[in-house]
C-alpha cells in the first residue's frame, strides 16, 4: 500500500473498530438497566421497565442504524466521505457522554437513538472511502473487516473488565474517550478520496479523464423517482429473495445477542464471583474494593465477550468458503446450523457449562459465518449499476429490519418463556436455509 492508502486504511479500521465496540457493548449494559431502573417516565405516564421495554428501545437505535444507512449513501455522495466519518465520530462520543450522563431511562433511550444516527452513516462512507481512494482494495478491505472483529470482541470485553471497578454511567463515559480521539484524527488526517478512481481513469482513458471505467460504475440516483426505478430494478430479480436472507440474518444476530447476558446470568454456573475472592487485599485495597463489596466478577459478560471473539474465526471460514463452493449452497449450511444451534442451546445450558461452552463457541463461529457468504450472494444476485444500491438495501435488513430482533426478543422473555425465544430464531435459520436451497435448485436447474 501507498501512503494515501495507509492514511485511509487508518481511518476507516479505527472508525470501523469504534462502531462495532458501541454496537456490541450495548446488550451488557442491558442486563444493568433492568435492574437499575424500574419505570420509564413519559410525563403523562410511566412504563414499567421490563425485557420488552428495554427491547423496543435497543430497537429504536439498532433501527436507526440500519435505515440510515441508505440517506448514508445518498449523504456520501453529497459531502465525502471524509467529513461523514468524522461527524460519525464525533456523534457516537456525544451518544456515550449522554449515556453516561443519564438520569433516567428516557435519557438512555434518546442516547441510543442519538447513536444510532451517528453510527448509520459509517458503513457507506467507510467502504465508498475504500472502493475509491485505496489501490490495494482487497488488501484495505481484509484490514478494515479485522478491525471490525477487533471491535467486536475487545470492545464488549472492555466494558465487563470496566465494570468490575467503577459505575456503568462512568464506563459509558470512558468509552466516548476513544471516539473522541479517532474523530480528532479524522479531522487531521490528510488523504485523496479519489485517488484510486482516478488512477483507474487514466489506465482506461490512456490519461484524457473521461469515460471513468467500471471502478465509477453507480446508479448515479439524483432524484425520488430515479431511486425508485432503481430499486425496482434491483428487487424485479433474485434479489428480493436474497433480500429475505439478510433479514433473517439480522433478526436472528439481533434476537440472540440483545439480551444474552441477561439470559445466561440465571444458569448454574454464572453466579457472581466477589471480586475479593479472587484479587488479593493488596490489589483490592488499592482499587478501593472493600469487604463486603458488591463489586463482582460477571462470568455471563466473558461469556458473550468470548461467543463475539469466536467470530473471528467465523468470518474467515465464511470468507474462504464464499470462494470454494456455491454461496448458495452456504446459505443452506450456514443458516441451517444456526437453526440446528437455536434448538440445542438451552438443552446445552442445563446439561452443563461444558455443554454450554462448546455449543456457544460454535454459535459464535455461526453468527459470522453467514456474513461474508450473503454479502457475496448479494454481488452475484445484483446488476453492476446497482450494487452500491444493493449494499444500502444489504444493511437496511440486517441493521434496520433485523433491529426487530431485539423487540421481538424482549417480548418473548417478557410474556412467554426462553424456549418460546429459541424456537423463534430457529425459525429465522429455517427460512434463511430454506431461501439459499430454493436458490441453489434454481440456479442447478438454469444449467440443466
Amino acid at each position: 500500500m501507498n501512503s494515501n492508502d495507509r492514511s485511509i486504511v487508518a481511518l476507516v479500521s479505527l472508525a470501523h473498530g469504534m462502531v462495532h465496540t458501541y454496537e456490541l457493548s450495548i446488550p451488557i449494559f442491558v442486563s444493568i438497566w433492568l435492574t437499575e431502573f424500574d419505570v420509564l417516565s413519559l410525563g403523562i405516564t410511566e412504563i414499567p421497565v421490563t425485557q420488552a421495554t428495554l427491547g423496543l428501545i435497543v430497537t429504536v437505535g439498532y433501527g436507526l442504524f440500519g435505515v440510515g444507512a441508505l440517506p448514508g449513501g445518498v449523504l456520501v455522495d453529497r459531502i465525502g466521505s471524509d467529513r461523514l466519518i468524522t461527524l460519525c465520530l464525533f456523534g457516537m462520543a456525544g451518544s456515550f457522554v449522554l449515556l453516561g450522563l443519564s438520569p433516567n431511562l428516557l435519557v438512555v433511550a434518546v442516547a441510543l437513538l442519538l447513536w444510532g444516527v451517528a453510527a448509520s452513516v459509517y458503513h457507506p462512507a467507510g467502504l465508498t472511502l475504500l472502493s475509491k481512494g485505496v489501490s490495494a482494495r482487497g488488501t484495505g478491505f481484509a484490514y478494515h473487516g479485522i478491525a471490525g472483529n477487533v471491535g467486536t470482541g475487545l470492545g464488549p470485553l472492555a466494558t465487563a473488565i470496566l465494570l468490575l471497578f467503577v459505575d456503568w454511567t462512568v464506563v459509558a463515559m470512558m468509552l466516548a474517550v476513544p471516539a473522541l480521539v479517532a474523530g480528532v484524527y479524522a479531522m487531521r488526517a490528510e488523504f485523496d478520496e479519489t485517488a484510486a478512481v482516478d488512477a483507474a481513469t487514466t489506465r482506461n482513458d490512456g490519461g484524457d479523464g473521461e469515460d471513468g471505467g467500471d471502478d465509477r460504475g453507480s446508479t448515479n440516483v439524483r432524484s425520488l423517482a430515479e431511486f425508485v426505478t432503481e430499486s425496482r430494478r434491483l428487487f424485479v430479480g433474485g434479489f428480493a429473495l436474497v433480500f429475505v436472507v439478510v433479514m433473517a440474518s439480522g433478526l436472528y444476530y439481533r434476537g440472540v445477542l440483545t439480551f444474552l447476558p441477561n439470559l445466561l446470568e440465571s444458569l448454574p454456573g454464572f453466579e457472581p464471583i466477589p471480586l475479593t475472592s479472587v484479587l488479593p487485599v493488596e490489589v483490592t485495597d488499592a482499587l478501593g474494593v472493600e469487604a463486603g463489596s458488591d463489586r463482582a466478577i460477571n462470568p455471563e459478560r466473558y461469556f458473550y465477550s468470548g461467543l463475539l471473539m469466536i467470530g473471528v474465526l467465523g468470518q474467515y471460514i465464511g470468507g474462504k468458503l464464499s470462494d470454494r463452493i456455491p454461496v448458495e449452497a452456504g446459505l443452506v449450511g450456514g443458516f441451517g446450523l444456526l437453526a440446528v444451534l437455536a434448538v440445542v442451546f438451552l438443552p446445552a445450558a442445563n446439561a452443563g457449562l461444558t455443554p454450554l461452552l462448546v455449543v456457544g463457541a460454535v454459535l459464535g463461529c455461526a453468527l459470522f459465518l453467514v456474513q461474508p457468504l450473503y454479502q457475496a450472494t448479494v454481488a452475484e444476485y445484483s446488476p453492476a449499476g446497482t450494487r452500491g444500491l444493493s449494499y444500502g438495501f444489504t444493511y437496511l435488513g440486517v441493521f434496520g429490519v433485523g433491529a426487530l430482533g431485539g423487540a421481538i426478543a424482549g417480548g418473548l422473555l417478557t410474556y412467554a418463556t426462553p424456549a418460546v425465544l429459541f424456537a423463534t430464531l430457529a425459525g429465522f435459520g429455517a427460512v434463511g436455509s430454506g431461501v439459499g436451497l430454493y436458490l441453489l435448485r434454481r440456479r442447478r436447474g438454469r444449467r440443466n
